[in-house]
């Protein structure tokens, strides 16, 4: 299936065959990666801004790399930093990137909805949503999906259990939707305070960590924020640890060949132990490497798509 879309927005919406043509086009370039010159000119002249109104250095850098691993100019910009803290709005400051001759915006901002406002406004311009609220965080559960698929060869049957902050987790939305889609068993773990309202809809929910875990392929386990701790969503940070964190006994239980992930930065002695971080499980270090791979690809195939829309 061909690429038709200007914009990423989420997974919700798409087909499982838009999901392939992204992890099919990641893995051809993955092998760029390995090379001496990490660098082929497919997006030379071409300009992507990075608009971040939340911090997240993790995925900026990894948004930077893949245009520049494309030979595409890049510009970071800082939502503390902008117009907007002056009174502009966010569309006002999109259409200065267009007129600054931008191609494309790589988005993250605190609004849900923020990068599809964008993207209905700016028809010539491609939109990349780098996670928007409590929405969607769609690159984060592609390089998921193609961390899972390296490792298993696969994503249909595959037993997935997410754990921890669902209810505040854009990661977790799109790796739900994501993954089932490519025809993955998804299922969620953590205290019902932290489990948003027809989940259950959604995937499987388990309450019991120790129980959810069996039979299950990949755990990925979310970043908690200890804001919510400070509001009263659960006790205290070594309670949820030893409730809901992969601890160095329950390491010990896992079966060979599962797969321990987690979208970064890991809090450490919260939702893994060190050494449970630093495991033959782990495969942390591969999401990042495969974050870029995930982004050169969209960048790319959004380019396609704007490219026809010129010619026209």
């Amino acid at each position: 299936m061909s690429w038709t879309r200007k914009d990423l927005i989420g997974l919700k919406d798409l087909k499982r065959e838009e999901i392939e043509t992204i992890l099919n086009t990641a893995d051809s370039f993955k092998e760029i990666l390995t090379r001496e010159v990490k660098k082929v000119p497919t997006l030379k002249g071409w300009t992507v801004a990075n608009l971040f109104f939340e911090p997240s250095t993790r995925t900026r850098i990894s948004f930077e790399l893949a245009a520049k691993r494309l030979s595409a100019d890049t510009i970071n910009v800082s939502g503390s930093f902008s117009s907007v803290v002056k009174g502009e709005t966010l569309l006002d400051t999109a259409k200065n990137l267009r007129a600054l001759v931008c191609d494309i915006i790589v988005l993250r901002h605190s609004m849900a909805g923020a990068p599809e406002l964008l993207a209905g406004a700016l028809p010539d311009m491609g939109i990349v949503n780098a996670g928007d609220g409590m929405h969607e965080h769609p690159t984060q559960a592609l390089l998921d999906m193609l961390s899972i698929r390296d490792r298993l060869g696969g994503l249909d049957g595959v037993k997935v259990l997410i754990v921890g902050d669902i209810l505040h987790s854009r990661v977790a939305r799109s790796d739900i939707w994501g993954l089932s889609k490519m025809g993955a068993d998804v299922s969620v773990c953590g205290p019902l305070s932290l489990m948003p309202r027809g989940i259950e809809e959604m995937a499987s929910v388990y309450t019991d960590l120790d129980e959810a875990i069996g039979g299950k392929d990949v755990l990925i386990f979310l970043r908690i924020q200890k804001e919510r701790q400070e509001s009263g969503l659960f006790p205290s940070l070594r309670e949820y640890h030893r409730l809901y964190g992969m601890t160095d006994d329950r390491l010990k239980r896992l079966r060979r060949r599962v797969l321990l992930m987690h979208p970064g930065p890991v809090n450490r002695g919260i939702e893994l132990t060190p050494r449970a971080t630093e495991s033959d499980h782990s495969i942390i270090l591969n999401q990042v490497t495969n974050g870029v791979a995930i982004r050169m690809a969209v960048l790319y195939l959004i380019s396609t798509v704007l490219s026809g829309l010129r010619r026209t």
